[in-house]
């Protein structure tokens, strides 16, 4: 059964590998990738630090909500979740996407997103190292693994683990979030 990912980004600054190797997994998987942004247009991905290509918001945060989902995909880069984080309505997104029990799948610096979001409390997670301090203090267990799943959450460190990220995204949306 077919279903539909959301992928937050903001306007720029998006990791496009992290952005771009999910969206292929979940659409070769069958799904259907959506992208969402607090603007519309297009945003900016980067290699790195590098610019690189550009991609075309499909609806703006203001015109979904969780329910409009089966799982939420959050790209890293480091300017990317710093900018999402001062987006408030991204920020309730992400909230609604995790009180709602549907997966939420964050790689790299996309957990500074969750940590905004005051969602991690009693939560197990991965990132990008640099975060493990902000993750600590809202509560979560930071650990140094490829991919993390605790319940609805999925959390991988950087590009390098995206084989083990993708696989267990795409695992959920087949089998649902892990209890």
């Amino acid at each position: 059964m077919s279903k539909t990912i959301a992928f937050l980004v903001a306007h720029e600054g998006i990791e496009q590998v992290e952005l771009t190797e999910p969206w292929k997994a979940v659409t070769d998987a069958g799904h259907q990738a959506v992208l969402v942004s607090p603007k519309s247009g297009e945003v900016q991905m980067f290699e790195h630090l590098d610019k690189a290509d550009t991609k075309a918001v499909d609806k703006t945060v203001s015109e979904v909500s969780a329910s409009d989902f089966d799982a939420l995909v959050l790209p890293g880069g480091v300017a990317n979740p710093d900018a999402l984080r001062m987006d408030e309505g991204a920020v309730a997104l992400v909230k609604e996407f995790i009180a709602s029990g549907r997966p939420v799948a964050a790689i790299c610096h996309a957990p500074w997103t969750l940590v905004e979001a005051d969602v991690l409390s009693g939560r197990t997670l991965t990132s990008w190292p640099s975060l493990q301090t902000d993750i600590r203090n809202a509560g979560g267990e930071w650990v140094d693994e490829r991919v993390v799943v605790d319940g609805n959450l999925i959390t991988s460190r950087n590009p390098d683990d995206l084989p083990a990220f993708c696989s267990a995204l795409v695992e959920a949306l087949e089998h649902g979030a892990a209890a």
